[in-house]
């Protein structure tokens, strides 16, 4: 069975390009795309954004579509993946699958919903974190409650990054990004899937696991 795995931003595509094959196993293929933020929705399902600018949620109703037709006669699967941030869980889960009810046909979609942040899916392996980063700061480490909603980027930034999460801001946007995608690529060779504490790391591979097992 072959995956597309839509992500929101580079540090997703960087720990999901480590992790996924030993999820599914070799007889599986994938492909992970990242866009260049998360965006919104867009009023009516019509996207009115320009399609270069590359943010998930503005062209998910055109992406969703095209793949209803192209993955209508494979075996193939989307799984679009993104952050809850400050949402409504609720809320958020019932508009993306209005999307997807809107799709005719329906390309066989799977909804993952990282709570708060995708960094929340690495803190959900602090053996991999302390791996990665044997100075991390382990205070920081053992104050992180799993999946809490409290700045989850910058609970990680507190831990491993020099001079912590202010620090970081400093720098500015650009270098927030680029560090999460170092932290990705770091932590995530260490990590392992099946004991991830994060509920929302949780359900993304058991979602994975199973369409990949339907097919076998």
């Amino acid at each position: 069975m072959h995956f597309e795995i839509l992500v929101e931003d580079r540090s997703g595509k960087a720990m999901l390009d480590i992790l996924v094959p030993g999820i599914l196993g070799p007889e599986h293929s994938f492909q992970v795309i990242a866009y260049k933020g998360i965006g919104r929705i867009p009023a009516g399902l019509n996207p009115n954004s320009d399609p270069a600018k590359r943010m998930l949620l503005d062209q998910l109703p055109r992406l969703l579509k095209g793949y209803g037709r192209s993955l209508a006669y494979s075996p193939s699967a989307v799984m679009v993946v993104c952050d809850l941030d400050d949402r409504c869980l609720k809320v958020f889960r019932a508009e993306l699958l209005a999307v997807l009810d809107a799709c005719e046909p329906c390309p066989p979609t799977r909804f993952c919903i990282a709570i708060e942040e995708g960094e929340a899916w690495l803190l959900g392996d602090l053996n991999a974190v302390r791996t990665a980063y044997p100075k991390a700061r382990g205070q920081c480490l053992r104050g992180y409650e799993s999946d809490a909603i409290c700045g989850t980027w910058e609970a990680l930034a507190d831990a491993v990054y020099p001079g912590g999460a202010a620090s970081l801001k400093a720098h500015g946007g650009q270098a927030v990004g680029a560090e999460k995608s170092r932290w990705a690529a770091a932590i995530a060779p260490h990590m392992d899937p099946a004991a991830n504490r994060s509920a929302s790391f949780n359900h993304f591979f058991t979602k994975l696991r199973e369409l990949a097992q339907a097919t076998v």
